[in-house]
């Protein structure tokens, strides 16, 4: 028996070492030099201080800021901790509810927009984390962030223009819009 353990045991040391130290500081030293800003969170920092990171959204619900993809973490919005999606299928009736009282709030804080109500403003994405929305998200939003930061409406589409990212690489994914980054670009404007 003793000759069946002693291996045993040292292969569970040796492995242990191995997959649980060596291999992940490894990967994170690849990934400090090869990669910094993602290795550390991809935070946005002012005056030093982390103030939120291009990877997890924020709850922004000031008329003067654009507004993220709902979030479906609880108990507050885009809690890390509790990433995930609210895995109500469609006929769910919670589901419905939740999503005619997203419109319903879009609608109140806008009623002369007769824009169509882009997808991403009403339902959460699968994360509940989701910092990015579409292009037409960010454009239906931009009379009321003009309005109420006393803007021309085209400077606000500028900066929505200036924000927008590209398809990864050119191929992958929609063009998207950083929630974070527009909405601190305003402030930056100080209106």
């Amino acid at each position: 028996m003793k000759t069946l353990l002693r291996p045993a045991f040292t292969l569970f040391v040796l492995l242990s070492a191995i997959t649980g130290i060596a291999y992940p500081l490894a990967v994170t030293g690849i990934a400090k030099v090869l990669l910094p800003d993602q290795a550390a969170g991809s935070l946005i920092l002012r005056d030093g201080k982390p103030i939120g990171s291009t990877l997890i959204g924020q709850h922004f619900s000031d008329p003067k800021h654009f507004w993220g993809r709902p979030s479906a973490t609880s108990p507050q919005p885009y809690n890390g901790t509790a990433s995930g999606g609210s895995n109500q299928g469609p006929l769910n009736p919670a589901l419905t509810d939740a999503v005619k009282g997203r419109i319903a709030a879009l609608k109140a804080s806008d009623p002369g927009n007769k824009l169509p109500i882009p997808a991403d403003l009403a339902t959460a994405s699968g994360s509940g984390l989701d910092p990015h929305i579409s292009p037409e998200a960010a454009a239906y939003q931009v009379e009321r962030v003009a309005r109420a930061r006393k803007l021309a409406p085209d400077a606000v589409r500028s900066l929505v223009a200036a924000h927008t990212e590209g398809r990864q690489w050119g191929l992958f994914g929609e063009p998207r819009v950083n929630v974070l980054k527009l909405n601190l670009a305003l402030d930056a404007q100080g209106s």
